[in-house]
């Protein structure tokens, strides 16, 4: 029995794994356990934002091992404090809460919007989250997420959540109400098909929450943590919300999430409200804030806005060589090409020869390589996409 066979065998079925075993990372590239090296451009999906076996991140986690890994959050440590300090000093956010991922940040978010609500406006609890969204698989997360295929066989759903179509102000402000306590979105849609949000939009929002007493909140576990550019992905926009999530890329690779909130709106939670037993232990937290100290710090977020520069120009050079190719959209090393046919055959063939890349819905492509890549990986990216458009 070879390794795939052993996996389907005991591994519960949900994923559409291709059939690659990866063993092994370095920077970009990632090795299957047979050698063969690929062009890693999915990055965990938008994960592994210093790449692969970066010394810096590996050197943290290792020293931390060494000391301690887990306690429990009854007790204070100093990791924790550090990430949380690390997050408030270089975000208009003043709190942090930490977990393991971005559907529980989500949890976390619509949980402190109603408590809030409840101790400051007690006839508001439902929220309004956007069309084409995608904040999650635990329930109040999906139920937040707006595409019924992923509710499919859920139902009953949380009640108190609507949709609204996104980058539609006139839809959305219809859809406000004496009840409305929070409103989420993602300033980026990505595993909605790459598409932002307009900033004067995001204007009009913040005004309105502003004047109705509503808790803005984004969801930038995909599109935060420098992969725009900037260390957040509101700080694109210049639009500041009151709560935000984040996850995947914060820790580079190890579980992390993190709900941020100002001092007003964190005063919703007391003690008991929430809780996570691995949230912010001592190993994520000095993952994430290796991780934070390498975008505070150094020059990768500036890399990130110069290399995602680059990646546009090169998606339109291929866009203007291939019809198939209908748009190309993004920002940063958050980009995604549309397609007139379905991207799964291109991907599969990407991945014959050497190349890593994920959908983002049947015909979208989506680049989120790690913000340390290279204007040199690029071209090799786009190489090989250009022979798989080419055969199709």
């Amino acid at each position: 029995m070879n390794t795939i066979e052993k996996g389907k065998s005991v591994v519960m079925n949900t994923y559409n794994r291709f059939p690659v075993v990866l063993e092994r990372g370095e920077g970009l590239y990632v090795y299957d356990e047979n050698g063969k090296r690929y062009l890693d451009f999915v990055a965990g999906i938008a994960v592994n934002t210093l790449g692969h076996g970066h010394p810096v991140l590996t050197k943290a986690v290792a020293e931390q091992a060494t000391k301690m890994m887990h306690v429990s959050n009854l007790y204070w440590t100093k990791p924790q404090i550090d990430l949380a300090e690390k997050l408030v000093q270089n975000s208009c956010f003043d709190k942090a809460f930490f977990c393991n991922s971005g559907a529980e940040a989500i949890e976390g978010a619509l949980k402190l919007a109603r408590k809030y609500a409840e101790k400051n406006h007690p006839e508001k609890h439902e929220i309004i989250s956007m069309e084409s969204s995608f904040h999650g698989r635990t329930l109040g997360a999906i139920t937040a997420t707006g595409q019924p295929k992923y509710q499919q066989g859920l139902k009953p759903l949380l009640p108190g959540i609507v949709h609204v179509a996104f980058n539609d102000f006139e839809a959305l402000e219809k859809a406000v109400s004496e009840k409305t306590a929070g409103i989420l979105l993602e300033p980026i849609q990505a595993e909605g098909g790459i598409i932002p949000a307009q900033k004067e939009y995001l204007q009009k929002i913040r005004k309105l929450c502003d004047e109705k007493n509503i808790l803005l909140m984004y969801d930038e576990v995909q599109c935060g943590m420098g992969r725009t550019g900037h260390l957040f992905a509101y700080e694109y926009y210049d639009v500041k919300p009151d709560i935000i999530a984040l996850a995947k890329g914060i820790a580079g690779g190890v579980p992390m999430g993190a709900l941020l909130a100002t001092d007003k709106v964190s005063d919703g939670f007391a003690p008991g409200d929430h809780a996570s037993t691995f949230g912010g232990n001592s190993l994520a937290s000095s993952a994430a804030c290796a991780v934070m100290d390498e975008l505070v710090k150094g020059s990768i977020i500036e890399n990130a806005k110069k290399q995602g520069l680059y990646l546009t120009e090169k998606l339109m050079e291929l866009k203007a060589k291939h019809e198939i190719i209908k748009d190309v959209r993004g920002v940063g090393l958050l980009q995604g090409i549309e397609l007139s046919v379905e991207a799964g055959p291109i991907i599969t063939s990407c991945i014959e020869k050497g190349l890593l890349l994920v959908g983002a819905g049947t015909h979208v492509i989506r680049f989120v390589p790690a913000l340390t890549v290279s204007k040199a990986e690029i071209d090799e990216c786009m190489t090989m996409l250009g022979e798989a458009l080419q055969e199709v």
